[in-house]
């Protein structure tokens, strides 16, 4: 079962490379890892229905948090199982031909479809109750990925978000839920849970968090709206998703803990009066759809808020005809959706006024959906038929033991199963009926394309199915027994097509008789096309909610945020002084020993740096002021180095250079002089919070170095560096090791603030394109991307066939730039020293681990390579140094990082803990590799994506957009 997971996520991503070769034949191939899948579970079928040995793996994933990858299949997960690879597997097949025409534009749709099942399989066999949270919101997030597959429609994009917020709200109460239940029971092995069945206040407080969850997942009142608005997906993962695995995550939750749950307080009054205004809810909504897709989501929401009363309800009884029902509604609604799908391809329409004959024309299509909804309806032989049966008798006989809630449960699913056969008319009518128009006469046939045979398939085989199922009552009664026994000693009765005459059959045969003369009574009335029945709707609350958190962001933004960066760093700057002098006042120690100096360096160093900062608030001119703030990072750069700190010695004087160079590159859209356009108001007040927030801190400073009552743990980090981490510069092990999870953070903030930077200086777009091929036109940028350039007759160009004999340009910036702006000296220099300078920031990357150095190091060693090319040459240069993207190099190096971090799980190692390669190479001797390197690796290209991220956007960018300027005025 693991491996078959494994080989899910592993099909997942090659799945999108044979759509790329083979088009919508790929589909074929990624069916057959589903078949895989529901083929394994038939063979374990032997073992499951025993009960004896039922199959049960483990991995040890994260042992010190007590996360395990464990699967383990009884007849609940056995049975889930079959219906997500079974369906799965005739939906990808179905894709086939779906997206027969949309070629190789599909190979991310059918890579997530496929991860999603397969986080379907692994949500419904998971031992581990919080494996399971991590799978549910997985599905989630894959669900939001298919749903809004149409990006370009704003209505797929509406309904996807509405999807993933909804059902994402509903996880996190439900994470919460299993937190508490986790802890309250002290496991979270769902089969350790089931057999303590723990009791109490926690426990019901997790019970209601866990419905919550699955109410939302599983779309009942009062989340039920999204999951119509979420046919605006394509009809496979209609007929997959909303039809046979997502949506039945919910109903299994509440199947998986009815057994030990379902007579708690909170448990069925939420259940059942939910699931049968629900039911009505849905059943009365699909009476009044014209569009195919959404009479049967209207339909699903109905039949979902039956499933809830009656797998929910807790009675053996009631268990078996849930889980005869989970079945049932698989196959025929599942059948249906992907029915509709072959409509919606050949005529390019599924609204029922715009449909006529099409029965008479498809006649085998037209079977296959009557046989689905007789199933729907509950008429013999079909599986819907035995699970009906099956639940009347079984609420009729706890009714009739004097329950109060089996009287709702029956009346609440009696009129409910009017409903669905009053909507299943209307679907056959809908889809494949003749029609009268307005005058009476009847409509000439809609125009019937054949489909190809291969379409039909998965339908078809789902409505024999149906049938088979229906007629093999006993055998699936024996397979469901197993469940049905968990909920109690009590007889839950049998699975059969005949009980002989009895109250059930006399309410089922009424439901119908009644559905059908519902049908009729709405068509003739035309009550279907009346305006709805209530002014306002949940859908109208979620619209409703959602323009309120925009109008209360956009007033928070407007009230706190009012452009003035004065008014933002003086407000942090006074919560910073009122907080923490209150704190000093309260706790300052009676004695505070204090030193003069450490070393004689900081006598002489200190008043520079005191000296530079009270200079430099005198400054007027903005590039001084930069300029002697820097002085104060440069006096840091010798305390470093005189306190036995080279490492940071070499990180300070670096990014000082980096933080003086994009200062500079800032500075040249700013008027030279401060206060030339806006002056400086409030000096004194200013200047009094300046003093107050120096003395604070420095207060701070000196009480917090003398507050520590424990040793600090950094005490152990030499030998903790050479012992785990397998290196001897304690620096660079605990950024990349020790502590590589703050590095981690520090990582993502770095990309964030780079592209929050670039964003916005690229105006019109974010696309990191090379600086020599910014004016290009935008088809011919990706082909000249990696193309060397030449000089010609005509200027500098990208080489091509023609000119392939013409000699490379040396300085790429020769042609480009005014001479006045060129120097020839120092652009020969910083060609030369360029590739010098990289193998010293690659040296320092691999030497960092037991020398001065490390990723951080080299990254900005090499960045400052990258500044010297674009001083030296501008953007063309730049460009020329560096042809890539610099998101990819974010990106990538963030890749690097987190894989390197995550991989020792897969081999039951702690996050992050590393492994080291020794080996005797010929020449070089003794060599030793330790798997961080690559988490530094990944470092090292975080940072120089950064720096190339700066001259992009506030050198290269800014440039162009100058000239940009420049020439418009020229022109006017």
């Amino acid at each position: 079962m693991l491996l078959l997971l494994a080989v899910f996520l592993a099909g997942s991503v090659i799945l999108p490379v044979l759509v790329r070769w083979l088009g919508a034949q790929a589909f074929m191939f990624g069916a057959l890892i589903p078949a895989a899948a529901f083929v394994h579970a038939l063979v374990q079928t032997p073992q499951v229905l025993n009960g004896q040995d039922v199959p049960f793996e483990l991995y040890r994933w994260i042992p010190r948090l007590g996360l395990d990858l464990s699967m383990h299949m009884d007849v609940l997960g056995w049975v889930l199982t079959l219906i997500v690879t079974g369906v799965g597997a005739l939906v990808l097949l179905y894709c086939r031909w779906y997206f027969y025409d949309d070629g190789r534009e599909v190979g991310q749709f059918a890579g997530v479809l496929l991860g999603f099942a397969g986080a379907m399989y692994g949500l419904v066999l998971t031992d581990d109750l919080v494996m399971l949270v991590m799978f549910w919101e997985l599905t989630s997030i894959l669900s939001y990925l298919l749903i809004g597959h149409y990006r370009r429609r704003a209505a797929s994009r509406r309904a996807a978000l509405q999807a993933l917020l909804v059902t994402t709200l509903g996880g996190l109460v439900m994470f919460i839920g299993v937190i508490l239940l986790v802890v309250d029971a002290g496991t979270a092995s769902i089969r350790e849970l089931l057999s303590l069945a723990p009791t109490g206040p926690v426990v019901d407080a997790a019970i209601v968090m866990l419905l919550i969850g699955a109410i939302s997942k599983s779309a009942l009142f009062p989340f039920h709206f999204w999951l119509p608005g979420a046919m605006a997906a394509p009809t496979p993962v209609s007929a997959y998703l909303h039809a046979a695995a997502m949506v039945k995550a919910g109903i299994y939750l509440i199947a998986r803990f009815a057994p030990i749950f379902a007579l708690s307080a909170p448990w069925r009054p939420i259940v059942i009066t939910l699931g049968v205004f629900t039911m009505l809810v849905g059943g009365i909504q699909a009476l009044r759809e014209t569009d195919l897709k959404r009479i049967l989501a209207f339909g699903t929401v109905s039949q979902l808020g039956f499933f809830s009363v009656v797998v929910g309800y807790g009675t053996p009884a009631a268990a078996l005809a849930g889980l005869a029902l989970v079945i049932g509604h698989a196959l025929f609604k599942s059948a249906l959706f992907l029915i509709v799908g072959v409509i919606d391809r050949q005529l390019s329409t599924r609204d029922i006024d715009e449909l006529s004959g099409v029965g008479r024309q498809a006649p085998v299509m037209a079977t296959a959906a009557f046989i689905s909804v007789a199933s729907m309806m509950g008429v013999a032989p079909t599986i819907g038929y035995v699970a009906k049966e099956s639940t009347l008798t079984a609420l009729l006989d706890d009714a009739l033991r004097g329950s109060a809630w089996g009287w709702v449960a029956l009346v609440g699913v009696t009129v409910g199963a009017i409903l669905t056969v009053a909507y299943g008319c209307r679907f056959l009518w809908g889809a494949f009926w003749r029609k009268k128009d307005a005058d009476g006469a009847f409509m000439p046939d809609t125009a019937w394309p054949d489909p190809p045979v291969g379409f039909l398939s998965a339908p078809i085989v789902l409505a024999g199915l149906t049938v088979a199922a229906g007629i093999g009552a006993p055998a699936v009664d024996v397979a469901l027994q197993g469940y049905a026994k968990t909920l109690g000693s009590e007889e839950p009765g049998h699975l059969a097509l005949w009980h002989g005459l009895e109250p059930a059959l006399l309410l089922s045969v009424g439901a119908i008789a009644l559905g059908i003369g519902a049908f009729a009574l709405s068509i003739r009335t035309r009550w279907d096309r009346r305006r709805r029945l209530l002014r306002f709707t949940a859908a109208d609350a979620y619209y409703l909610v959602m323009r309120g958190v925009d109008r209360l962001s956009v007033l928070t933004t407007s009230v706190t945020q009012r452009g003035s960066l004065p008014l933002y760093v003086g407000t942090i700057f006074v919560v910073l002084l009122a907080a923490e002098a209150t704190a000093l006042v309260a706790a300052m120690p009676d004695r505070l020993a204090l030193s003069a100096w450490h070393t004689p360096v900081q006598i002489v160093v200190a008043p520079v740096m005191a000296i530079a900062g009270i200079v430099a608030v005198r400054a007027r001119k903005r590039y001084t002021g930069v300029v002697l703030v820097s002085v104060t990072g440069l006096g840091m750069v010798v305390l470093f180095a005189t306190s036995g700190a080279p490492d940071l010695a070499l990180t300070q004087i670096l990014v000082e250079t980096v933080t003086m160079v994009t200062f500079a590159l800032v500075l040249r859209r700013l008027p030279s002089r401060m206060g030339e356009h806006n002056a400086s108001v409030g000096r004194i007040p200013r200047a009094v919070l300046a003093v107050g927030v120096g003395v604070v801190m420095a207060f701070l400073a000196i009480v917090a170095t003398q507050a520590r009552m424990f040793d600090p743990i950094s005490i152990d980090f030499p030998q903790l560096a050479y012992e785990l981490g397998h290196g001897k510069n304690v620096v660079n092990v605990a950024l990349v090791d020790l502590r590589g999870w703050d590095t981690m953070g520090e990582l993502s903030v770095l990309v964030l603030a780079a592209t929050g930077v670039a964003s916005l200086v690229f105006v019109t777009h974010r696309a990191d394109l090379l600086s020599a091929t910014r004016d290009l036109p935008e088809t011919t940028r990706r082909s000249t991307a990696r193309r060397p350039m030449v000089e010609t007759d005509e200027g500098l160009r990208f080489q091509t066939a023609e000119n392939r004999g013409a000699p490379r340009a040396w300085l790429v910036s020769g042609q480009q730039m005014k001479a006045e702006n060129r120097s020839i000296l120092l652009e020969v220099i910083v060609r030369v020293l360029f590739h010098t300078i990289i193998l010293v920031s690659i040296y320092l990357l691999f030497a960092g681990h037991n020398l001065p150095g490390g990723g951080f190091a080299g990254g900005l060693v090499a960045g400052m390579a990258l500044v010297m090319r674009y001083i030296a040459g501008g953007r063309w240069e730049l460009g020329a140094a560096a042809p890539t993207d610099a998101g990819r190099l974010l990106g990538g190096g963030l890749i690097l990082a987190v894989g390197a971090a995550l991989l020792p799980l897969f081999f039951g190692l702690a996050p992050l803990q590393s492994a080291v390669w020794e080996a005797e190479v010929p020449l070089l001797g003794h060599i030793e590799f330790v798997s961080s390197t690559v988490f530094d690796i990944g470092v090292y290209l975080v940072v120089i994506g950064l720096v190339l991220d700066v001259l992009r956007s506030l050198g290269a960018e800014v440039d162009r957009q100058a000239l940009e300027t420049r020439s418009r005025g020229a022109v006017i």
